[in-house]
């Protein structure tokens, strides 16, 4: 294999995260002009921005018929989404956690994860199915933005990019849009020769290289929140994304398909399940105290660190692969959730102790 798979996986890279730029900036700017509020922003207009990229790669990937990458693509980047993205913007600054994505969003999050899940178990997504998940991102935002409409969330506006006009802000959108792609058809078509050429599977290139690839609008978007101090938009980001690429994503994604939606047994064996772990393991965190400190977000990052080694493992037949994932997934991660479900009752007992008496 050539050097030139990998030169045109990287410009790939490069045209989906400057089209992804371009039509966040159009996207928040327009957004903010029409007066919407910024937890909003962060869950539909900045996540589907920012999920643009792993929409078209998906798409892509799915129309060639690839679902492999498109699935590893989505799953791969809800993990690195949770673990890594807010892992590191955690400890850039200690990240608060609005009420209302606690008690709506991160369940919604759970939710659609499970039931993702629940329509790969027979092997497969059907279009039908993909339809389901089209109507329920559609129900989603919706809701979204009728309760932006009864004020039942902030109306601070987010500082944003501002535009002589909102035909400047519709332009960046479209050039955005057509950089990515061309990008998604460099990525896609380069990751299948890379995979090819490696002997590795398909599903874990889209579980490693083009999740993070696709992902890097969402690590820009998520740090520079945190340390403009606008953290309800960095976790509604993050939070908002994996939404979308769950629903959104896979749903367009099963539904172009001309071949069936494939789910890989593997997906369902570990991926899957970590994916539903690190999303069920943000709601003690987030319950215990509305924030996520840094010391939350390191054992974030630890836990990226030991999937990706894991997938490494796997990808290279290492005899160490079962018993470490075994490890990660039947031990490590049950503990840390009962653990922090623990920490959880115990702060809420605290503060209903430390609490005055009703008059």
């Amino acid at each position: 294999m050539s050097g030139f798979a990998f030169l045109e996986f990287a410009a790939g890279l490069v045209l989906l995260m400057i089209g992804a730029s371009l039509l966040v900036r159009g996207a928040v700017a327009l957004a903010a002009r029409l007066g919407t509020p910024p937890l909003v922003i962060g869950l539909t207009v900045v996540a589907f921005g920012t999920s643009s990229p792993e929409v078209l790669v998906s798409l892509q990937a799915a129309w060639v018929g690839d679902p492999e990458i498109a699935l590893g693509n989505v799953i791969g980047s809800n993990i690195f989404n949770v673990l890594f993205i807010l892992g590191i913007s955690a400890l850039v600054a200690p990240l608060v956690v609005s009420e209302r994505l606690v008690r709506r969003d991160v369940p919604v999050m759970i939710a659609v994860s499970l039931l993702v899940y629940a329509f790969g178990w027979d092997g497969q997504l059907s279009s039908v199915e993909g339809i389901v998940l089209l109507a329920t991102i559609v129900l989603y935002t919706s809701y979204l933005i009728r309760g932006a409409r009864r004020g039942t969330v902030s109306t601070e506006l987010p500082e944003a990019t501002v535009t002589k006009h909102w035909s400047i802000d519709t332009a960046l959108i479209l050039g955005g849009l057509g950089l990515q792609v061309v990008g998604s058809w460099w990525l896609v078509e380069s990751s299948i020769r890379i995979a090819t050429a490696l002997g590795v599977s398909e599903l874990v290139i889209g579980l490693t290289i083009v999740a993070a690839g696709t992902s890097l609008p969402e690590v820009a978007t998520s740090i520079a929140a945190s340390a403009r101090g606008q953290r309800d938009m960095a976790v509604g980001n993050v939070v908002g994304s994996n939404i979308f690429n769950l629903l959104l994503v896979l749903g367009c994604a099963a539904v172009v398909s001309p071949v069936p939606f494939e789910v890989a047994r593997a997906a369902l064996a570990f991926d899957l399940p970590v994916m539903i772990a690190v999303a069920v393991a943000c709601l003690p965190i987030f319950v215990r105290g509305y924030s996520l400190d840094r010391w939350e977000g390191g054992i974030f990052l630890i836990y990226y660190v030991a999937y990706t080694v894991f997938l490494v493992l796997d990808a290279t037949d290492h005899s160490a692969a079962p018993v470490f994932g075994g490890l990660v997934l039947g031990f490590v991660m049950p503990i840390t959730v009962l653990t922090l479900v623990v920490i959880t009752f115990r702060a809420r007992g605290r503060r209903q102790e430390s609490s005055p008496p009703p008059d």
